[in-house]
């Protein structure tokens, strides 16, 4: 089995009927960002979200007053404003997340949950991917880093988005708008064996070459355009178990679309390569390539298998190599009590790094 295909760009083959869209050109971040000098509202209301293993990010991070936090996929600022809180006015936040919208909510949010002892905030927009590129490129330097690789509430609920199988929408499911393909030109457009590939490759779903067939079917009787019915096509083809209990039929296929619509694989891959040569750069001593600061701890929250492994590999090898000693014994996942309160987190696995010392964490479980 050909593992590429889960870590790097895939281009779908796309046929005659459905074309791939001229691709948007993507704006060039700013080498320089310019940080936020007075509160900037949220456009709307800020979503309810609970961030998932908060304490154990703050157990694992032990922010201390005047550091400098970067999230690389900042969401609506749940453990940033926690960090926030933590570093105090003398401390920096920096923010970066694909959605513009995204930035404002959680830039609201620490302001709000930290009033006058705000930090100073940094705002970047575009993929996490390109996170250690942007902080060497501005000359900043992080003590603690944090990905947290799940995707916001609001995305999930806003059916214009097209992410959700539980609400009719668009099929779109692109993180960031400007990317070229959506997922309605890869369910249109993609060879069947590709399909039942990515299908069984990204959402690990035993019945994707029957989903992959009944996909093909159904856009041979017209286009697929809405993720209602994606998902009702999905569920006549994967059986439901005895009882009928368990996960949504539709979960692991749009798993697996938004997975490959958004690069995620390839976007971590590329972030993870930067953290270890941000490490590398440290111990040597380099005076480039270094974009963290002695002591940092770096943090990546996954949901996905693939996802995990990746990290947990890139992590060995930081170790293996001498460039970083201690930081969490495998993976840290939520407790009942958590789950309970924010069903998310069951799938939730927390691993990270610290440059030159341990820092004092509960086990996995």
């Amino acid at each position: 089995m050909d593992r590429e295909f889960a870590f790097h760009r895939y281009a779908p083959t796309v046929t005659r009927d459905a074309p791939t869209p001229t691709p948007t050109p993507t704006p060039t971040p700013t080498p320089t960002p310019t940080p936020s000098p007075s509160p900037t509202p949220s456009p709307s209301p800020a979503p309810v979200h609970v961030p998932v293993l908060p304490n154990e990010v703050l157990a694992f991070l032990d922010p201390k007053p005047g550091e400098v936090y970067a999230d690389a996929t900042a969401g609506l600022g749940g453990h940033a404003a926690l960090i926030a809180a933590k570093i105090g006015p003398a401390g920096h936040v920096i923010l970066n997340d694909v959605d513009p919208n995204n930035l404002q909510i959680a830039e609201s949010r620490i302001r709000q949950r930290t009033g006058d002892s705000c930090p100073r905030i940094t705002k970047f927009q575009g993929n996490f991917a390109e996170q250690p590129c942007r902080l060497l490129d501005a000359g900043l330097r992080a003590d603690m880093v944090v990905a947290d690789l799940g995707f916001s509430s609001n995305q999930i609920d806003d059916p214009s988005r097209g992410f959700s199988f539980m609400r009719d929408g668009p099929l779109d499911m692109r993180m960031d708008p400007t990317l070229a393909i959506s997922a309605r030109e890869i369910v249109n457009g993609m060879p069947e064996a590709e399909l039942a590939r990515a299908i069984r490759e990204l959402g690990e779903e035993r019945a994707a070459f029957a989903v992959a067939r009944a996909i093909v079917r159904a856009r041979g009787e017209g286009p697929i355009e809405t993720t209602g019915r994606l998902a009702g096509i999905v569920r006549s083809a994967v059986r439901r178990g005895p009882g009928g209990g368990g996960i949504d039929p539709a979960t692991r296929t749009f798993q697996a679309l938004r997975m490959l619509v958004n690069d995620e694989l390839g976007s971590l891959g590329a972030f993870l390569a930067g953290v270890e040569r941000g490490f590398e750069a440290l111990a040597g001593g380099e005076a480039g390539g270094v974009w963290l600061r002695p002591g940092a701890r770096v943090g990546v929250i996954s949901f996905h298998s693939l996802e995990d492994r990746e990290v947990k590999r890139s992590f060995g090898r930081v170790t293996a190599a001498g460039w970083a000693s201690g930081g969490l014994k495998g993976c840290v996942t939520a407790r009942d009590a958590e789950v309970m309160h924010n069903p998310r987190s069951r799938s939730a696995k927390l691993r990270g790094v610290v440059a030159g010392g341990v820092t004092n964490v509960r086990d996995s479980v």
